[in-house]
């Protein structure tokens, strides 16, 4: 009986001993695909693994009870180790998947009409007139039209602008109108009065396939530009809306060099694709692709990559990282309540969001805000590229999940790591931020009436245009 016991005993070593190392092939050749790690570390890390193993599997198939028993306690632990290794390198896997070009953008178009009307579904405008801007140079309206053709029968009215069909609206012209999410944030921030007596009956989203933009370079020996946009909604991110971050960030990695340029929301640009002048804010609502024309026609240089996030985005990467530290230039209580003191502010996802958003509170309003956004992204940067990051790595992907956009490839991504963790460099960051004096213009986006924007103060451009030139070469 005992005889019987002892083989039974060797047969579970060695089953045991089979398994950890079909765990350990496993865990290494997912670290070798996802190929974060340096090919001299993935070699140590391979040899610990084998020597690891080759301890545990002699204890376990030692013939001392002792020895046997600690083996089988030590296999026991490597194997919870590794199998939490493989849901982490699974994680990894699927956040890597977000990177690369996204080929379409979201729009979604609502038609409305006045709050006190009688109709309260699309069905009740069959037959009736609405009115909208010219679907053949928005691709998005097109499809839309399309779409509430097969619901109902209606008579297309085009006009020339928003402005244009909320007066026709308002002044009982027509009886409904067709406009974009964004198109409405517009009117409710510029027209009050008028957009409390809208409301929407019907909507829906229109995808629409975009053009590749940006040049690749090998983001490991180059140097190049990267622009981070950040729209002012929550939800989806492939959503098109207005931009209220706009932040070129320009990298040299073979000097680890990061520079941060500013640019105002209400800057007044031109939108090359319209060969019109409007606030760059507004070029969100035309797609990232417009945003990234009027920047680089602006500044005289070339964007590779861009990364677009919104609301949503901030709050969770903040609140996955334990909060973070910013430094506050300024003491200021926030439209929403919330108040920071000049110097070190530690900060929840919420809190970071009030703090980049706030302008009321200054004199000096957009410009303020651009410099604390630099703050916060700077905080950002210093602290995911800190040994820390381990403690919240799966938090920080959960967060990430679905939350940008990028043209950014998953080899890009760890390609740079890569080469991070092989130099262990520190990294000089610089801000600047470029400047102008307020005016009222008209706009492509409202072009009935003058708007305020920020005209671009010359030199200010022209000392950005140069300071980012000197990064890159």
């Amino acid at each position: 009986m005992a005889k019987k016991n002892k083989k039974s005993g060797l047969s579970f070593a060695k089953y045991l001993s089979i398994f950890l190392i079909i765990v350990t092939i496993l865990v290494l050749l997912l670290i070798y695909f996802i190929g974060i790690l340096p090919l001299e570390y993935f070699i140590v890390l391979a040899v610990l693994f084998l020597i690891i193993n080759f301890v545990v599997i002699m204890l376990l198939n030692s013939k001392g009870k002792i020895r046997n028993s600690i083996g089988i306690l030590l296999s026991i632990i490597l194997l919870i180790i590794m199998i939490v290794g493989i849901l982490y390198e699974f994680n990894t896997l699927d956040f890597l998947k977000q990177f690369g070009f996204n080929s379409y953008k979201t729009e979604n178009y609502n038609v409305v009409v006045l709050k006190d009307s009688n109709f309260e579904k699309i069905s009740d405008l069959n037959k009736e007139d609405i009115a909208h801007m010219d679907n053949k140079e928005h691709d998005g309206l097109n499809e839309f039209i399309k779409n509430i053709s097969t619901k109902i029968e209606f008579e297309s009215i085009v006009l020339d602008d928003m402005t244009e069909l909320v007066d026709n609206l308002v002044s009982e012209e027509v009886v409904a109108i067709i406009l974009e999410d964004a198109q409405l944030d517009i009117i409710e921030e510029e027209d009050s009065e008028n957009y409390e007596k809208l409301k929407i009956i019907y909507n829906d989203e229109v995808e629409i396939t975009i053009d590749k933009i940006g040049d690749a370079v090998d983001v490991t020996k180059d140097s190049y530009n990267i622009f981070i946009s950040g729209i002012d909604t929550y939800g989806s991110v492939t959503k098109v809306s207005r931009s209220d971050v706009n932040m070129l960030v320009t990298v040299n990695t073979n000097e680890n060099k990061i520079l941060l340029t500013s640019i105002p929301r209400d800057y007044y640009v031109l939108l090359p694709k319209y060969d019109e002048y409007d606030k760059l804010t507004h070029a969100g609502i035309y797609g990232i692709d417009t945003s990234i024309d009027a920047i680089e026609n602006l500044l005289d240089t070339k964007i590779n990559y861009y990364v677009k996030v919104n609301f949503t985005s901030l709050i969770d990467v903040v609140d996955a990282l334990e909060g973070i530290e910013v430094n506050s230039n300024y003491d200021f209580t926030t439209q929403d309540g919330y108040h920071f003191t000049k110097g070190l502010n530690e900060l929840n996802g919420i809190e970071a969001l009030s703090f980049v958003r706030e302008r009321k509170a200054f004199a000096d309003g957009d410009r303020i805000r651009g410099q604390n956004q630099q703050l916060m992204l700077t905080a950002l940067i210093n602290k995911v590229m800190s040994p820390t990051i381990i403690m919240n790595y799966a938090d920080l992907l959960d967060a990430l999940k679905d939350k940008f956009v990028t043209n950014i490839t998953d080899t890009e991504v760890t390609d740079f790591i890569q080469m991070q963790l092989a130099n262990n460099a520190s990294w000089s960051i610089e801000s600047i931020s470029l400047d102008g004096t307020d005016s009222y213009n008209y706009t492509y986006s409202y072009q009935n009436s003058k708007l305020y924007v920020m005209k671009p103060n010359s030199k200010s451009v022209e000392k950005a245009q140069e300071k980012i030139a000197e990064v890159l070469n």
